[in-house]
């Protein structure tokens, strides 16, 4: 299909660029991601993320995993080097000489308020998916193209790191979900990797920052000098406001559960938990670890609380604690079942449907056929405006992966070609316009470049 040929092009001016080949794409994927190597992590992006972001860490690990098992492994150990002792991995590890960045370690203080955090590390104070183990499983794989010395030598750190994620697992399955029903708890937005998704209006709409809190400077539009793409001010202050929340509970999650202005059980964070516990109980059944049982307890645990949230279309809801209260949102987030599996034939095959329809997927005005963050249906989509409307590649391949291993296998190719498509452009930016392709955000974005090298091998 040509440009030309794309839906929506009468509507709207295409991002029109010379496009790469599928070897082109690897190559300057790659090339993006030597760029960005610091030697023992991957910035997710040198001016706008220069430091190690969590769950960044893990698509750039699986991408790497395309170039080598040791140096993707390497992405991980870097990152739970800085793991709490509490077993919370922070969702971002600052790095001493890279440049200033806010929130910043000061802000967080973390080494200063809570007993939990690492005395050898700088890092915030909050979470992000969990999308490790899957990473961890694909380094595994990966490594058994490689020679017997790299494939011991690989296996042997796996055994090293593998507690860690084990540790992690338990740390959010205990603390994260404390009663037990198999959605985990998140104290910001930010945990959720989807900042200012249409998911969280309602419960930010109750997070009230003291008159006398000061802001912040915001680090992003020093980066992009664009304000449109981006979260706006009065979203910011409320996200700065619930540090400082954090900071006053000391980190502490019996006291954040209590006290905190934002609550909400996240649906899709859960449901790549529950695929994550998989992938691990795998590894730890292929190299003899044990806790398998004990991880996919922890699986079936959550897959059932995804399904718990489902409406008669299978599309699920985050849920606001403070209030017991369904988050009916058309976002991404609502597709979490195909993450998680263990939907009935119809009902996957409704929610497949509605992907696939003009609400998602089939919208005629899209330039690529690939799930926007938020329906352009919904009366909160913005084309360009962060996780309210652009189309996102990790959000990609999760969803592609999701319908692989649902048993889509048609969806699953068509949603492939596009996203590779996509990418051809070798721009590989942060997130992406879905009516006119135009590149978004920072660029080049690591996981862009992860996620490229990932769809070209597949």
């Amino acid at each position: 299909m040509t440009d030309s040929e794309r839906p929506g092009h009468e509507r709207h001016r295409l991002w029109v660029v010379n496009r790469l080949s599928r070897a082109e794409v690897a190559e300057r994927a790659a090339e993006v991601l030597r760029g960005n190597d610091r030697g023992l992590h991957t910035v997710a992006a040198p001016r706008l993320y220069p430091h190690m972001w969590s769950w960044d860490a893990a698509f750039i690990a699986i991408g790497l995993a395309r170039m080598s098992a040791s140096r993707a492994l390497t992405e991980l150990e870097t990152l739970f080097a800085a793991q709490w002792r509490n077993g919370m991995v922070p969702h971002i590890v600052f790095s001493a000489n890279a440049p200033l960045y806010e929130p910043g370690p000061d802000r967080w203080a973390s080494k200063e308020t809570s007993p939990h955090a690492p005395d050898h590390a700088a890092t915030s104070g909050l979470i992000q998916p969990p999308v490790h183990a899957l990473a961890l499983r694909r380094i595994l794989d990966a490594v058994r193209n490689t020679d017997a010395a790299g494939r011991r030598d690989v296996i042997a750190r796996i055994r090293i790191l593998w507690p860690k994620l084990l540790t992690w697992h338990r740390y959010l399955a205990d603390h994260r979900d404390a009663d037990g029903r198999g959605l985990l708890m998140i104290y910001h937005g930010g945990e959720s990797g989807m900042d200012n998704s249409p998911r969280w209006d309602t419960p930010y709409a109750d997070v009230v920052p003291d008159p006398g809190f000061r802001p912040f400077r915001r680090s992003d539009l020093a980066a992009l000098g664009e304000q449109s793409q981006r979260p706006t001010d009065a979203d910011y202050v409320k996200y700065q406001w619930l540090i400082e929340e954090l900071r006053q509970a000391r980190y502490d999650d019996e006291l954040a559960r209590k006290s905190l202005s934002f609550r909400v059980a996240d649906v899709f964070a859960s449901a790549i938990f529950a695929v994550a516990n998989e992938d691990l109980a795998q590894v730890a059944e292929e190299l003899g670890l044990g806790a398998v049982d004990e991880l996919r307890g922890y699986a079936e645990r959550f897959r059932r609380g995804v399904l718990g949230t489902t409406d008669d279309d299978g599309f699920a809801a985050d849920v606001d604690l403070r209030t017991d209260t369904a988050l009916r949102t058309k976002t991404i987030a609502g597709f979490a079942p195909l993450l998680s599996g263990g939907l009935d034939p119809e009902h996957r095959r409704r929610l497949v449907d509605l992907l696939l329809s003009p609400a998602w997927c089939g919208n005629p005005d899209l330039a690529y056929p690939l799930p926007p963050s938020t329906s352009p249906e919904a009366p909160e989509f913005d084309a360009a405006r962060y996780w309210r409307g652009p189309q996102w590649p990790p959000m990609n391949l999760l969803i592609i992966w999701g319908l692989e291993r649902s048993g889509e296998h048609d969806a699953a190719e068509r949603l492939r070609e596009a996203a590779l498509y996509q990418l051809t452009d070798g721009v590989f930016a942060e997130y992406y316009d879905p009516f006119t392709a135009h590149p978004l955000g920072s660029r080049p974005q690591s996981w862009s470049a992860a996620v490229a090298l990932d769809l070209a091998a597949g």
